[in-house]
């Protein structure tokens, strides 16, 4: 056999290698694929509904961003009742990053689009904090994957293998994507994106030092300033209101809540509707965490709310009329 043939026939080898292998990945891809999703049941999958309803909503709405202290800690149908405008509770999480939830308010912006922040911490590096917990929640929900920050992604791959092992684990013990019907189950949340739980008396026992004042960074409070600018620029407005604080023993003084706040009015753009003082409430308003209210907790939490809305609405409508005069 001469070169030349000797050649051609090395090069029909490589090309049916070739075409092996990528057959191969292929099929193996398609496996992991199949893998997924195993979560559909689970808290987190509850994503899948707010994203749903806020994306269906035609004209304007109300978009609460936050922890799980908006997911148990608002009754979103009577806030609704009170304004005349749909209300989208897209609290979850925290594990995921404020930035997280705050680029899911960049789904479906509609002119006069009312969005609340009720972060508790403003101290983030805007970086996603547990990984796993995201990959459980964006799975292969390719359309959530565009709320994952570009700096996330190097840590998000490097805990894919871990996902898919636990993929693997449920589909061959085919017990994936079930729903236990608890508190942290998806079919806990209402159409608004509130858990809606008979939380049957139970109450949180705070031990020293579970309520601090939280930190806060130029970062975050920059990132929400562009996030302003941008829902502005829609026609949207950007407000911040307060979160659950737990009226403890050993909790910051009321004056170091109302510098905290005043602070934080003094750096973002975006208006803060809350004095943080008026959502202390008492510890048994506190359900399984420093975050999560009671039913009643919820009811107070969701009056003040709509308390401090009426106060920024009325605030707005005197100072356009006074410069209109």
């Amino acid at each position: 056999m001469n070169g030349h043939n000797l050649s051609t026939s090395n090069f029909k080898k490589n090309i049916v290698f070739a075409g092996k292998l990528l057959l191969m990945l292929l099929l193996v891809l398609g496996f992991f694929l199949h893998l997924s999703p195993q979560y559909l049941g689970n808290y987190q999958a509850s994503l899948l509904d707010k994203m749903e309803r806020l994306k269906s909503i035609e004209g304007p709405k109300i978009v609460l961003i936050g922890n799980s202290n908006l997911a148990f800690g608002m009754d979103s149908e009577e806030l609704e009742q009170a304004f005349g405008l749909p209300v989208v509770n897209m609290g979850l999480n925290g594990g995921m990053g404020n930035a997280f939830h705050e680029r899911m308010a960049l789904t479906n912006v509609t002119e006069g689009d009312i969005y609340i922040v009720c972060h508790s911490e403003y101290s983030d590096d805007g970086t996603i904090l547990d990984v796993d917990l995201t990959w459980i929640t964006i799975e292969n929900h390719f359309d959530l994957w565009k709320l994952v920050g570009k700096n996330d992604w190097k840590a998000m791959f490097a805990a894919y293998p871990a996902y898919l092992k636990r993929c693997l684990s449920l589909w061959l013990t085919n017990t994936g994507n079930r729903d236990d019907h608890h508190v942290y189950c998806r079919s806990a949340f209402n159409a608004y994106g509130d858990i809606e739980w008979d939380d049957q008396g139970e109450t949180f026992d705070f031990g020293e030092g579970s309520v601090q004042l939280p930190k806060m960074a130029d970062v975050t409070t920059q990132r929400l300033n562009r996030l302003s600018a941008d829902l502005q620029e829609r026609g949207a407005t950007l407000l911040v209101a307060g979160y659950p604080i737990a009226d403890t023993p050993d909790r910051p003084s009321d004056e170091e809540i109302a510098a905290y706040a005043r602070q934080l009015s003094e750096k973002l753009d975006a208006p803060v509707i809350s004095d943080f003082r008026d959502y202390i409430f008492p510890e048994e308003y506190f359900f399984n965490t420093a975050l999560h209210l009671t039913n009643t907790g919820k009811r107070a939490r969701t009056r003040q709310l709509i308390y401090d809305l009426q106060n920024y609405h009325d605030g707005l409508g005197r100072a356009t009329h006074k410069a209109a005069g």
